[in-house]
Protein backbone atom coordinates (compact mmCIF):
# COMPACT_ATOMS: atom_id res chain seq x y z
CA UNK A 1 0.00 0.00 0.00
CA UNK A 2 1.18 3.69 -1.04
CA UNK A 3 2.14 5.81 2.25
CA UNK A 4 0.12 8.21 0.67
CA UNK A 5 -3.29 6.22 1.69
CA UNK A 6 -1.97 4.76 5.04
CA UNK A 7 -2.68 6.11 8.62
CA UNK A 8 0.97 7.34 8.33
CA UNK A 9 0.95 8.70 5.35
CA UNK A 10 -2.41 11.02 6.24
CA UNK A 11 -0.84 12.11 9.14
CA UNK A 12 2.52 13.41 7.67
CA UNK A 13 -0.06 15.21 4.67
CA UNK A 14 -2.26 16.96 8.06
CA UNK A 15 1.09 17.99 9.40
CA UNK A 16 1.82 18.69 13.24
CA UNK A 17 -1.99 19.29 13.53
CA UNK A 18 -2.92 16.03 12.57
CA UNK A 19 -0.29 14.45 14.70
CA UNK A 20 -2.01 16.42 17.30
CA UNK A 21 -5.85 15.09 17.07
CA UNK A 22 -5.21 11.46 15.96
CA UNK A 23 -7.60 9.30 18.04
CA UNK A 24 -9.57 12.72 18.80
CA UNK A 25 -13.14 10.88 17.33
CA UNK A 26 -14.82 7.34 17.45
CA UNK A 27 -16.21 6.37 14.25
CA UNK A 28 -19.68 4.85 13.42
CA UNK A 29 -20.19 1.51 14.65
CA UNK A 30 -19.74 -0.98 11.46
CA UNK A 31 -17.93 1.29 9.71
CA UNK A 32 -14.20 2.15 9.03
CA UNK A 33 -12.76 4.81 11.67
CA UNK A 34 -12.23 8.34 10.04
CA UNK A 35 -8.55 9.40 9.42
CA UNK A 36 -7.80 12.53 11.46
CA UNK A 37 -7.46 15.19 8.37
CA UNK A 38 -11.64 14.19 8.50
CA UNK A 39 -12.77 14.47 12.24
CA UNK A 40 -10.31 16.59 13.55
CA UNK A 41 -10.19 17.10 17.08
CA UNK A 42 -10.26 19.17 20.16
CA UNK A 43 -6.93 21.44 20.92
CA UNK A 44 -6.78 24.03 23.37
CA UNK A 45 -10.44 24.14 24.14
CA UNK A 46 -12.01 24.36 20.45
CA UNK A 47 -12.88 22.29 17.78
CA UNK A 48 -9.24 21.87 14.96
CA UNK A 49 -8.95 20.08 11.62
CA UNK A 50 -5.46 19.75 9.75
CA UNK A 51 -5.09 21.32 6.49
CA UNK A 52 -6.35 19.06 4.11
CA UNK A 53 -6.14 21.55 1.12
CA UNK A 54 -3.00 21.46 -1.42
CA UNK A 55 0.15 24.42 -1.08
CA UNK A 56 -1.72 25.89 -3.59
CA UNK A 57 -4.73 26.65 -1.79
CA UNK A 58 -5.09 28.65 1.32
CA UNK A 59 -6.33 26.46 4.44
CA UNK A 60 -9.44 26.27 4.86
CA UNK A 61 -11.64 28.89 7.81
CA UNK A 62 -11.79 27.04 11.26
CA UNK A 63 -15.04 26.20 12.84
CA UNK A 64 -16.27 29.24 15.01
CA UNK A 65 -15.38 28.69 18.62
CA UNK A 66 -18.62 31.29 20.16
CA UNK A 67 -18.46 30.57 24.22
CA UNK A 68 -21.44 29.14 26.06
CA UNK A 69 -24.30 30.61 25.45
CA UNK A 70 -24.62 31.30 29.39
CA UNK A 71 -21.30 32.93 29.30
CA UNK A 72 -21.62 35.65 26.96
CA UNK A 73 -21.97 38.93 27.56
CA UNK A 74 -25.88 39.36 27.57
CA UNK A 75 -26.93 42.31 25.54
CA UNK A 76 -30.53 44.57 26.04
CA UNK A 77 -31.33 46.49 23.09
CA UNK A 78 -32.64 49.82 23.01
CA UNK A 79 -34.75 50.74 20.05
CA UNK A 80 -36.44 48.32 18.13
CA UNK A 81 -35.95 50.55 14.51
CA UNK A 82 -34.40 49.62 11.40
CA UNK A 83 -30.58 49.75 12.68
CA UNK A 84 -31.53 47.43 15.11
CA UNK A 85 -34.07 44.64 13.46
CA UNK A 86 -32.35 44.92 10.19
CA UNK A 87 -28.42 44.65 11.66
CA UNK A 88 -27.64 44.45 15.39
CA UNK A 89 -30.22 42.28 16.33
CA UNK A 90 -28.87 39.31 13.37
CA UNK A 91 -25.54 40.25 13.91
CA UNK A 92 -25.70 39.34 17.74
CA UNK A 93 -27.14 35.85 16.48
CA UNK A 94 -23.55 35.84 15.22
CA UNK A 95 -21.70 36.70 18.05
CA UNK A 96 -19.39 34.66 19.92
CA UNK A 97 -19.25 36.25 22.73
CA UNK A 98 -22.23 37.84 23.38
CA UNK A 99 -26.10 37.77 23.11
CA UNK A 100 -29.39 39.30 23.24
CA UNK A 101 -31.34 38.83 26.62
CA UNK A 102 -33.64 41.73 26.71
CA UNK A 103 -35.49 44.20 24.50
CA UNK A 104 -36.58 47.89 25.85
CA UNK A 105 -39.20 49.37 22.99
CA UNK A 106 -41.62 51.16 22.61
CA UNK A 107 -43.91 48.98 20.84
CA UNK A 108 -45.36 46.20 23.30
CA UNK A 109 -46.54 44.39 20.27
CA UNK A 110 -43.22 44.88 18.02
CA UNK A 111 -40.88 43.55 21.11
CA UNK A 112 -43.20 40.78 21.54
CA UNK A 113 -42.94 39.57 18.21
CA UNK A 114 -38.87 39.88 18.11
CA UNK A 115 -38.32 38.44 21.61
CA UNK A 116 -40.20 35.56 20.11
CA UNK A 117 -37.69 35.45 16.97
CA UNK A 118 -34.15 36.02 19.02
CA UNK A 119 -35.63 33.77 22.51
CA UNK A 120 -35.95 36.42 24.70
CA UNK A 121 -37.70 36.09 28.11
CA UNK A 122 -41.16 37.70 27.90
CA UNK A 123 -40.23 39.10 31.38
CA UNK A 124 -37.13 40.92 29.53
CA UNK A 125 -39.27 42.70 27.54
CA UNK A 126 -39.61 46.80 28.62
CA UNK A 127 -40.92 49.59 27.25
CA UNK A 128 -38.96 52.96 27.72
CA UNK A 129 -40.61 54.32 30.72
CA UNK A 130 -39.47 50.97 32.33
CA UNK A 131 -36.02 50.74 31.54
CA UNK A 132 -34.60 51.01 34.62
CA UNK A 133 -36.38 47.09 35.71
CA UNK A 134 -32.81 45.85 33.66
CA UNK A 135 -31.19 46.74 37.43
CA UNK A 136 -32.49 43.78 38.34
CA UNK A 137 -31.85 40.95 35.65
CA UNK A 138 -28.54 39.65 36.08
CA UNK A 139 -28.18 38.41 32.58
CA UNK A 140 -27.89 42.02 31.31
CA UNK A 141 -24.60 43.76 31.65
CA UNK A 142 -24.67 45.93 28.55
CA UNK A 143 -26.58 47.77 26.23
CA UNK A 144 -27.12 48.69 22.81
CA UNK A 145 -28.72 51.87 22.02
CA UNK A 146 -30.54 51.99 18.93
CA UNK A 147 -32.23 55.27 19.35
CA UNK A 148 -32.31 58.52 17.32
CA UNK A 149 -28.75 60.68 18.18
CA UNK A 150 -30.75 63.07 20.42
CA UNK A 151 -31.60 60.30 22.37
CA UNK A 152 -27.84 58.86 23.71
CA UNK A 153 -27.60 60.55 26.46
CA UNK A 154 -30.47 60.25 28.59
CA UNK A 155 -30.55 56.04 28.07
CA UNK A 156 -26.43 56.03 28.74
CA UNK A 157 -27.26 58.18 31.96
CA UNK A 158 -29.81 55.70 32.84
CA UNK A 159 -27.84 52.77 31.97
CA UNK A 160 -24.64 53.68 33.88
CA UNK A 161 -27.04 54.43 37.23
CA UNK A 162 -28.63 50.48 37.29
CA UNK A 163 -24.48 49.41 36.33
CA UNK A 164 -25.24 48.37 33.12
CA UNK A 165 -21.89 49.02 30.59
CA UNK A 166 -22.95 50.80 26.98
CA UNK A 167 -22.71 50.50 23.32
CA UNK A 168 -24.31 53.15 21.53
CA UNK A 169 -24.98 53.61 17.87
CA UNK A 170 -22.96 56.93 16.18
CA UNK A 171 -22.96 59.74 15.89
CA UNK A 172 -22.54 59.79 20.29
CA UNK A 173 -25.20 62.17 20.28
CA UNK A 174 -25.87 65.92 19.19
CA UNK A 175 -23.66 67.88 21.10
CA UNK A 176 -20.37 67.92 22.71
CA UNK A 177 -21.82 68.70 25.76
CA UNK A 178 -23.92 65.57 26.18
CA UNK A 179 -21.27 64.12 24.77
CA UNK A 180 -18.85 64.49 28.13
CA UNK A 181 -21.89 63.54 30.22
CA UNK A 182 -22.29 60.46 29.01
CA UNK A 183 -18.41 59.39 29.49
CA UNK A 184 -18.84 61.09 32.71
CA UNK A 185 -21.23 58.99 33.78
CA UNK A 186 -20.01 55.63 32.97
CA UNK A 187 -16.59 57.22 34.67
CA UNK A 188 -18.43 57.96 37.81
CA UNK A 189 -20.02 54.41 37.77
CA UNK A 190 -16.54 52.64 36.37
CA UNK A 191 -18.26 50.98 33.46
CA UNK A 192 -17.44 50.75 29.73
CA UNK A 193 -18.47 52.88 27.34
CA UNK A 194 -17.91 52.27 23.32
CA UNK A 195 -19.22 53.49 20.29
CA UNK A 196 -20.43 52.06 17.20
CA UNK A 197 -17.35 52.68 14.77
CA UNK A 198 -18.23 49.48 13.01
CA UNK A 199 -15.78 50.26 10.01
CA UNK A 200 -12.68 50.54 12.79
CA UNK A 201 -13.59 46.51 13.27
CA UNK A 202 -14.29 45.83 9.63
CA UNK A 203 -11.15 43.86 8.05
CA UNK A 204 -10.53 45.97 5.03
CA UNK A 205 -10.79 48.96 6.42
CA UNK A 206 -8.44 47.43 9.26
CA UNK A 207 -6.13 46.55 6.91
CA UNK A 208 -6.41 49.82 5.10
CA UNK A 209 -5.17 51.80 8.57
CA UNK A 210 -2.18 49.39 8.66
CA UNK A 211 -1.21 50.09 5.18
CA UNK A 212 -1.22 53.70 6.14
CA UNK A 213 -0.06 53.56 9.65
CA UNK A 214 3.20 51.04 8.89
CA UNK A 215 4.49 53.50 6.09
CA UNK A 216 3.65 51.27 3.13
CA UNK A 217 2.42 54.40 1.22
CA UNK A 218 5.17 56.32 2.69
CA UNK A 219 3.89 59.95 3.52
CA UNK A 220 0.22 60.40 3.42
CA UNK A 221 -0.67 63.32 1.50
CA UNK A 222 -4.45 63.28 0.23
CA UNK A 223 -7.79 61.17 1.11
CA UNK A 224 -10.54 61.69 -0.85
CA UNK A 225 -13.93 60.22 0.97
CA UNK A 226 -17.56 60.07 0.19
CA UNK A 227 -20.58 58.56 1.78
CA UNK A 228 -23.57 59.33 -0.49
CA UNK A 229 -26.78 58.30 -1.11
CA UNK A 230 -30.63 59.14 -2.06
CA UNK A 231 -33.04 59.46 0.98
CA UNK A 232 -36.63 58.90 0.51
CA UNK A 233 -39.85 61.17 1.56
CA UNK A 234 -40.23 62.51 5.18
CA UNK A 235 -41.29 62.61 7.94
CA UNK A 236 -38.04 60.98 9.38
CA UNK A 237 -36.41 61.61 12.59
CA UNK A 238 -32.91 61.98 10.16
CA UNK A 239 -34.53 65.49 8.64
CA UNK A 240 -35.02 66.30 12.41
CA UNK A 241 -32.62 68.83 14.05
CA UNK A 242 -33.66 68.22 17.68
CA UNK A 243 -33.72 64.27 16.89
CA UNK A 244 -30.46 64.21 14.30
CA UNK A 245 -28.44 67.50 15.14
CA UNK A 246 -27.52 67.79 11.67
CA UNK A 247 -28.77 66.23 8.28
CA UNK A 248 -25.64 64.12 6.06
CA UNK A 249 -22.83 65.60 8.02
CA UNK A 250 -23.32 63.66 11.32
CA UNK A 251 -25.36 60.67 10.27
CA UNK A 252 -22.64 59.46 7.13
CA UNK A 253 -20.34 62.77 6.72
CA UNK A 254 -19.06 61.07 10.33
CA UNK A 255 -17.81 58.17 8.48
CA UNK A 256 -15.70 60.29 6.01
CA UNK A 257 -14.15 62.21 9.17
CA UNK A 258 -14.00 59.40 11.34
CA UNK A 259 -11.54 57.48 8.55
CA UNK A 260 -9.29 60.41 7.90
CA UNK A 261 -8.53 60.58 11.32
CA UNK A 262 -8.13 56.88 11.41
CA UNK A 263 -6.07 56.46 8.32
CA UNK A 264 -3.50 59.53 9.43
CA UNK A 265 -3.18 58.75 13.09
CA UNK A 266 -3.25 62.47 13.59
CA UNK A 267 -6.31 65.02 14.91
CA UNK A 268 -7.07 67.54 12.28
CA UNK A 269 -6.33 71.75 13.15
CA UNK A 270 -8.54 73.04 10.62
CA UNK A 271 -11.42 72.96 8.28
CA UNK A 272 -13.33 75.05 5.59
CA UNK A 273 -16.54 73.37 4.43
CA UNK A 274 -19.65 74.34 2.68
CA UNK A 275 -23.32 73.11 3.12
CA UNK A 276 -26.10 72.65 0.40
CA UNK A 277 -29.77 72.31 0.50
CA UNK A 278 -32.61 72.48 -2.12
CA UNK A 279 -34.88 75.55 -1.91
CA UNK A 280 -38.29 74.66 -1.34
CA UNK A 281 -37.28 70.88 0.23
CA UNK A 282 -39.49 70.23 3.51
CA UNK A 283 -37.04 67.33 4.07
CA UNK A 284 -34.02 69.55 4.34
CA UNK A 285 -35.92 72.88 6.54
CA UNK A 286 -33.89 72.25 9.11
CA UNK A 287 -30.98 69.89 8.38
CA UNK A 288 -28.64 70.08 6.28
CA UNK A 289 -28.87 68.13 2.35
CA UNK A 290 -25.15 68.14 1.68
CA UNK A 291 -21.74 68.91 3.67
CA UNK A 292 -18.74 69.01 1.35
CA UNK A 293 -15.42 69.86 4.05
CA UNK A 294 -11.80 69.71 3.97
CA UNK A 295 -9.27 68.83 6.90
CA UNK A 296 -5.79 70.48 7.30
CA UNK A 297 -3.60 68.02 9.48
CA UNK A 298 -0.51 69.19 11.12
CA UNK A 299 1.37 66.74 8.96
CA UNK A 300 0.15 68.54 5.85
CA UNK A 301 -2.33 65.68 5.11
CA UNK A 302 -5.57 66.87 3.45
CA UNK A 303 -8.26 65.25 3.91
CA UNK A 304 -11.36 66.31 1.08
CA UNK A 305 -14.69 64.56 1.88
CA UNK A 306 -18.23 64.98 0.56
CA UNK A 307 -21.56 63.49 2.22
CA UNK A 308 -24.74 63.95 0.55
CA UNK A 309 -28.60 62.58 1.17
CA UNK A 310 -29.13 63.63 -2.63
CA UNK A 311 -27.18 61.82 -4.29
CA UNK A 312 -26.40 58.47 -6.36
CA UNK A 313 -24.52 55.89 -3.87
CA UNK A 314 -21.11 56.33 -3.33
CA UNK A 315 -19.19 55.12 -0.15
CA UNK A 316 -15.81 54.69 -0.94
CA UNK A 317 -12.15 56.33 -0.52
CA UNK A 318 -8.82 56.93 -1.84
CA UNK A 319 -6.05 57.51 0.34
CA UNK A 320 -2.55 58.71 -1.55
CA UNK A 321 0.97 58.85 -0.34
CA UNK A 322 4.28 59.84 -1.96
CA UNK A 323 5.19 55.65 -2.47
CA UNK A 324 1.13 54.40 -3.15
CA UNK A 325 -2.24 54.51 -2.97
CA UNK A 326 -4.73 52.37 -1.75
CA UNK A 327 -8.59 52.60 -2.83
CA UNK A 328 -11.16 51.35 -0.70
CA UNK A 329 -14.30 50.45 -1.82
CA UNK A 330 -17.48 50.35 -0.29
CA UNK A 331 -15.38 51.52 2.39
CA UNK A 332 -18.96 52.18 4.60
CA UNK A 333 -21.40 49.85 3.49
CA UNK A 334 -22.14 47.26 5.38
CA UNK A 335 -20.67 44.77 3.47
CA UNK A 336 -18.82 44.90 -0.04
CA UNK A 337 -15.82 45.86 0.91
CA UNK A 338 -12.89 46.16 -1.74
CA UNK A 339 -9.66 47.14 -1.14
CA UNK A 340 -6.57 47.77 -3.73
CA UNK A 341 -3.48 49.12 -3.14
CA UNK A 342 -0.99 50.69 -5.50
CA UNK A 343 2.65 51.19 -5.10
CA UNK A 344 5.81 51.34 -7.58
CA UNK A 345 8.46 48.75 -7.19
CA UNK A 346 11.19 50.02 -9.63
CA UNK A 347 9.95 50.93 -12.75
CA UNK A 348 6.99 49.55 -13.02
CA UNK A 349 3.85 49.74 -11.19
CA UNK A 350 1.73 47.28 -8.86
CA UNK A 351 -1.41 46.28 -8.01
CA UNK A 352 -2.54 44.22 -5.22
CA UNK A 353 -5.92 43.25 -3.54
CA UNK A 354 -5.59 41.64 -0.61
CA UNK A 355 -8.13 38.85 -0.12
CA UNK A 356 -9.83 39.05 3.29
CA UNK A 357 -12.55 36.63 4.73
CA UNK A 358 -15.75 38.86 5.48
CA UNK A 359 -16.94 39.15 8.43
CA UNK A 360 -20.03 40.84 9.90
CA UNK A 361 -18.86 44.34 11.24
CA UNK A 362 -21.33 44.77 13.49
CA UNK A 363 -20.36 41.34 15.21
CA UNK A 364 -17.62 42.35 15.41
CA UNK A 365 -17.78 45.84 17.22
CA UNK A 366 -20.21 43.87 19.13
CA UNK A 367 -17.45 40.87 20.09
CA UNK A 368 -15.26 43.82 21.10
CA UNK A 369 -17.40 45.34 23.68
CA UNK A 370 -18.30 42.00 25.38
CA UNK A 371 -14.51 41.04 25.67
CA UNK A 372 -13.56 44.37 27.11
CA UNK A 373 -16.70 44.15 29.61
CA UNK A 374 -15.52 40.44 30.22
CA UNK A 375 -11.97 41.40 30.76
CA UNK A 376 -12.23 45.39 32.00
CA UNK A 377 -10.05 46.78 28.67
CA UNK A 378 -10.93 50.23 27.54
CA UNK A 379 -12.73 49.74 24.04
CA UNK A 380 -10.97 50.59 20.56
CA UNK A 381 -13.39 53.40 20.45
CA UNK A 382 -14.59 55.16 23.64
CA UNK A 383 -16.80 57.71 24.57
CA UNK A 384 -13.50 60.18 23.83
CA UNK A 385 -13.44 59.45 20.37
CA UNK A 386 -17.28 60.20 19.43
CA UNK A 387 -16.56 63.41 21.30
CA UNK A 388 -13.80 64.18 19.78
CA UNK A 389 -15.50 63.69 16.45
CA UNK A 390 -18.62 66.12 17.73
CA UNK A 391 -15.90 68.61 18.18
CA UNK A 392 -14.80 68.23 14.58
CA UNK A 393 -18.58 68.53 13.17
CA UNK A 394 -19.32 71.69 14.85
CA UNK A 395 -16.14 73.00 13.92
CA UNK A 396 -17.78 71.89 10.43
CA UNK A 397 -20.52 73.29 10.64
CA UNK A 398 -18.77 76.67 11.81
CA UNK A 399 -16.90 76.53 8.98
CA UNK A 400 -19.92 75.93 6.56
CA UNK A 401 -22.23 78.55 8.36
CA UNK A 402 -19.02 81.73 8.79
CA UNK A 403 -17.67 80.87 4.97
CA UNK A 404 -14.28 80.87 5.89
CA UNK A 405 -12.19 78.10 7.51
CA UNK A 406 -12.33 77.29 11.15
CA UNK A 407 -9.60 76.34 13.36
CA UNK A 408 -10.24 72.72 15.35
CA UNK A 409 -9.75 72.80 19.05
CA UNK A 410 -6.69 70.59 20.19
CA UNK A 411 -7.20 67.34 22.16
CA UNK A 412 -6.85 68.07 25.79
CA UNK A 413 -3.91 66.84 27.05
CA UNK A 414 -3.57 63.77 28.75
CA UNK A 415 -6.84 62.68 26.70
CA UNK A 416 -6.33 59.56 24.21
CA UNK A 417 -9.26 59.23 22.25
CA UNK A 418 -8.73 55.99 21.02
CA UNK A 419 -8.01 52.80 22.93
CA UNK A 420 -5.94 49.48 22.26
CA UNK A 421 -6.32 48.45 18.73
CA UNK A 422 -9.47 45.52 18.42
CA UNK A 423 -8.14 41.72 18.62
CA UNK A 424 -7.53 40.05 15.16
CA UNK A 425 -10.91 38.56 13.37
Amino acid sequence: MAEGTTRRGIMRAGGVAAAGLAGSAAGVPGSPPPSPIDAGGVQEGRIAFPNWRGEADPPGEPPPAPLPPEERVGFAVIGLGRIALEQVLPALAQCRLARPVALVSGSAEKAALVARQYGIRPDAVHGYEAFERLRDDQAVQAVYIALPNAMHREFTERAAAIGKHVLTEKPMATSAEDCAAMIAACARANLRLMVAYRCQYEQANRAAIRAAQTGALGRLRFLHAANLQSNGPGPQWRYSRRLAGGGALPDIGLYCLNAARTLSGEEPVEVSAQAYSPPGDERYREVEESMSFTLRFPSGFLAQAQSSYGAYQEKSFRLSGERGSLLLEDAFAYRGQRLRLFRRDGEQGTEEAPQLRPRNQFALEIDHMARCVREGRRPHTPGEEGLRDQVIMDAIQRAAERGRPEPIPPVPAGIEPRGPAPDPA
